[in-house]
């Protein structure tokens, strides 16, 4: 039987070269500290095909595949087939990350459009869920409104055989609204690192006035690193920390948290119970 305490990290950059000299010990501490399963994720081609042979490499660990903003600039039809070849992989568990970041603008916004729309139009084909990336510029919610549209659109043309839930939407942090406008279309919300900082006092506010159903444990290693390791590269086994906070935040207790949000993730991913891993 599955620990009832066990967590499930549903965002980390495994393939970083961050993790090249210590990679398997990464997940070996994860593991030790009671993270059942970790999803890596791809941000291009080649990072979704590093995260699938970290998947065939490790047994808890799991991948998504996808094409990030940043790097959307010449985003084909195909490169669009390969992505579609590599989400046949047993286990690929979503299309991701994908979205629209008008932080860095590092690719031209129609670019980002397009590579977001047809990467949706490719999870609908293959029926998985969706992880997506949203950030703006300091006080504009553009990036929000642009993604929160195309996924009103999307998911409510889409027509998936199995009921498979929409998505997440990736580190959140847009407004109260926003997140109950994504709550009512089937999203779930994913919470990092930055829940702990001392300066997230409205992050936090605004998640104790969500349902606990609907949150993922996210680390986004090797970046985000919680409060307690700020400084160090972060990496799984730091996900204790944002399920303590959230705990608190929460007004529950840990083994709660740590319960929903399993459940919650092998839901949202089609995740087997540690105990049904092969």
């Amino acid at each position: 039987m599955p620990r009832e305490t066990e967590l499930i990290e549903t965002h980390a950059h495994l393939d970083s070269s961050r993790f090249a000299d210590d990679r398997e010990q990464v997940i070996s501490r994860a593991v030790e500290r009671g993270v059942a399963q970790m999803i890596t994720v791809g941000t291009s081609i080649e990072s979704s095909r590093a995260a699938i042979a970290l998947a065939e490499q490790y047994p808890p660990v799991y991948a998504t595949i996808g094409v990030h903003p940043h790097d959307s600039t010449g985003f084909s039809p195909p490169a669009l087939e390969e992505l579609a070849d590599l989400a046949s992989h047993p286990k690929v568990v979503a299309i991701g990350e994908i979205g629209i970041d008008y932080y860095r603008d590092y690719a031209p916004r129609e670019d980002q459009l397009a590579a977001f729309q047809m990467q949706l139009a490719l999870a609908s084909e293959v029926g998985k869920p969706v992880v997506v990336h949203i950030r703006d510029r300091k006080g504009r919610r553009d990036a929000y409104k642009t993604v929160m549209a195309n996924l009103t659109a999307w998911i409510g043309e889409m027509v998936h055989e199995a009921e498979v839930p929409p998505g997440v939407l990736h580190c959140y942090s847009g407004d109260l609204d926003t997140a109950r406008q994504a709550l009512d279309l089937g999203l779930y919300l994913g919470v990092d690192g930055p829940v702990t900082y001392p300066s997230a006092d409205d992050l936090r506010a605004l998640i104790a006035q969500l349902s606990l159903e609907r949150l993922l444990l996210e680390t986004d290693c090797p970046y985000l690193t919680p409060q307690p390791r700020r400084g160090q590269r972060n990496e799984p086994a730091f996900l204790p920390y944002i399920a303590e906070e959230l705990a608190r935040v929460c007004g529950v207790r840990a083994g709660e948290v740590a319960r929903t949000t399993t459940a919650n993730a092998r839901r949202l991913f089609g995740l087997p119970t540690t105990s049904q891993a092969p």
